[in-house]
């Protein structure tokens, strides 16, 4: 027998070869779709056409819709009574609102704050809705708060019962939940131009659009508020003889009543932040105002209706939140103060004038509009050289290969990439989005779209990383931080665009920086709380090794919140997704574009509603991407297990 010689190495385990190659597949990957993007650049790009015939089918759709408005059964027997029965709501609301008058409605919302919080609470009550009047938006601000509970309430009506199913019923909970899911990556235009052809523009519409958007926390937290009553506490209601009906209503609902509490105010504050958006379907109140502004470009004309829009929201949540923590606690002092407030403010009623007086109005408009003349004037060299910076060195690029490579090519490496790092499911969807996409005859404006939303996802998600991080680490920061986010996060979508214009102009841009303020304070928090929840044992075990702090960020905190960053991800590019979109009012173009002059144009209405859809689909592939990446297993941590 011939021994072999000592310098051959062993043969490789198949297991081991695997694992090479699985390790120079993406690469390898990556090497071939460039490889395929040279070699047929420009070819199936799939231009854009206005003239597609899913548009016009579209188009002859909504012609036969409203040509069979009052006679087909469907409308005369459902979708009428519905948009009658919505509009009667608001009615309600702002009759009664509007009666009281202003000294009335400020004795309510005093009385409901005592009632829920004490004294504090309905002196921010009394001090927010004063200082509605004062910026001189009283008539509007009432219609915009008859909106929101018209909205808020068929939201809780509707919400509440299915929250209430889904939190006792897996079954159920598996049907709500992905509709759940895409209702909230779903972009607000995407489903105005439906609800218009439904319930044609008005109060009716505006308010079936905002319970739409508002819903989903409703329900979300309901589900959650039952799923954590205690099992024994169920177990000895049902042990006592006491029927599903009985436990529901007397231990279910009475111990998940704080939480549901909680429910209502996300309701509130959801509503509160569709406002100025249906006043592009003739919704009155705030958001007229803040249109308008937009359309002359006057900052302070836009800042002001926005800042009272905060201010509602302000006291609607120290309201809810109040009753929601000292629920238990009402006391006959409460109730005393509740019935002294109300009844103060309706005896001033008849005394006081009906509108809120024009000598307690401030003028503030004009030194916002001084503010941003200064600035203008005085950064306009870096602000030109930021937006050049950005369009000619990311977005044009990023554009040029979007636009011209084969959609076939896309979607592959779509494919291919959320397989990698999602999952095969996650990569089938993606996929699934773009070839129907491209099935609507949208794939150019879909890449233009898919190109601001990216861009503006990158500088966010940076720029929410690094306040993130700062917060986590150094508690002054954080403090100093958080009012800056709250504000942020308050602040109605539409009042940032016009600051945007103001700096840069009309464009691409713009959207991006107004997209980067409304969706930072997420991605901030996100990272924040992920990096906060890292055990301190394992912090001080990292210190106690002799890690830097470079080294204890880096290879110990951010790889431990991996979950919480991954999460702040996709909220930062479905949140981005949404307000780009919203930026094609001020030049951002694409599918943005396309629907709203399906809202404002006839002929363009079939182009709106595909438009619509495919910001769904685009909203839905990156969705999945970054949601399913959380749950992909560690390779490396397999191998050493």
């Amino acid at each position: 027998m011939v021994a072999a010689p000592a310098d051959i190495a062993p043969p490789v385990p198949v297991a081991e070869r695997a694992q090479r190659l699985a390790r120079w597949l993406p690469a390898a990957g990556a090497v071939l779709v460039v490889a395929l993007y040279v070699a047929f650049k420009n070819t199936a790009v799939l231009p854009h056409d206005d003239d597609a015939s899913l548009f016009h089918w579209l188009n002859d759709a909504r012609d036969w819709v409203d040509e069979n408005r009052n006679t087909s059964p469907f409308f005369l027997y459902f979708v009428n009574y519905v948009r009658l029965g919505v509009a009667e709501l608001f009615t309600l609301f702002q009759t009664a609102l509007t009666a009281l008058g202003w000294p009335g409605l400020i004795g309510v919302a005093a009385g409901l704050g005592w009632l829920a919080g004490g004294w504090r609470i309905a002196l921010v009550s009394v001090v927010g809705f004063a200082g509605i009047g004062a910026l001189g938006l009283w008539d509007a601000s009432v219609d915009t708060l008859a909106l929101t509970l018209s909205s808020v309430l068929l939201s809780l009506v509707i919400g509440i019962p299915i929250g209430i199913l889904t939190g006792r019923s897996p079954r159920v909970r598996r049907i709500v939940s992905p509709v759940l899911d895409v209702m909230q990556i779903m972009p607000t235009f995407s489903y105005l131009s439906p609800i218009v052809l439904l319930f044609l523009i008005g109060p009716a519409s505006a308010t079936i659009a905002t319970m739409i958007y508002a819903i989903p926390p409703a329900i979300r937290i309901t589900a959650l508020a039952i799923q954590r009553v205690p099992p024994t506490a169920v177990e000895a209601s049902e042990s006592l003889g006491a029927t599903g009906g009985q436990t529901l209503r007397k231990v279910r609902l009475p111990m998940a009543l704080n939480t549901i509490t909680l429910g209502v105010n996300q309701t509130i504050a959801a509503a509160l932040s569709m406002v100025p958006l249906v006043a592009l379907i003739a919704a009155p109140g705030l958001g007229v105002d803040l249109i308008r502004a937009l359309a002359r470009v006057n900052v302070g004309a836009a800042l002001v209706p926005g800042i009272a829009i905060v201010i509602i929201a302000i006291v609607l949540d120290r309201i809810t939140r109040s009753a929601a923590v000292s629920r238990a606690r009402s006391s006959a002092v409460r109730w005393a103060g509740f019935a002294v407030a109300i009844v103060a403010g309706l005896a001033l009623t008849p005394v006081l004038a009906p509108e809120f007086p024009e000598q307690w109005q401030i003028q503030i408009i004009r030194p916002i509009n001084d503010v941003v003349g200064w600035i203008e004037a005085n950064w306009y060299g870096f602000t030109g050289f930021l937006n050049d910076t950005v369009a000619y060195g990311l977005l044009n690029p990023l554009q040029d290969v979007l636009t011209s490579a084969p959609w076939w090519l896309i979607t592959i490496a779509v494919l291919g990439f959320a397989w990698r790092f999602s999952g095969l499911r996650a990569g089938l969807v993606a996929a699934g989005c773009l070839v129907a996409i491209a099935a609507l005859s949208l794939w150019e404006h879909g890449m233009e779209t898919l190109t601001i939303v990216l861009v503006a996802s990158v500088i966010t998600i940076a720029v929410g990383l690094a306040l993130g991080i700062a917060a986590a680490r150094s508690r002054w920061f954080a403090a100093v931080l958080r009012p800056i986010l709250d504000a942020a996060q308050t602040m109605p979508s539409f009042s940032y665009l016009l600051p945007a214009v103001a700096l840069f102009g009309n464009g691409r841009f713009t959207a991006i920086i107004a997209s980067l303020i409304y969706a930072v304070p997420v991605v901030a928090r996100l990272v924040e709380d992920g990096v906060r929840a890292v055990p301190g044992t394992v912090v001080e075990a990292a210190r106690s090794a002799g890690s830097t702090d470079r080294q204890l960020l880096w290879k110990v905190q951010l790889p431990m919140a991996k979950s919480s960053l991954l999460l702040a991800a996709n909220q930062g590019i479905v949140m981005t997704l949404a307000m780009v979109v919203i930026g094609a009012l001020v030049g951002a173009g694409a599918l943005g574009y396309d629907v709203v002059a399906g809202i404002a144009q006839q002929e363009d209405y079939g182009k709106g509603l595909a438009a619509g859809v495919a910001l769904v689909l685009l909203g839905v592939m990156l969705d999945r991407i970054t949601q399913g990446a959380s749950g992909r297993p560690n390779s490396k941590k397999k191998r050493i297990a």
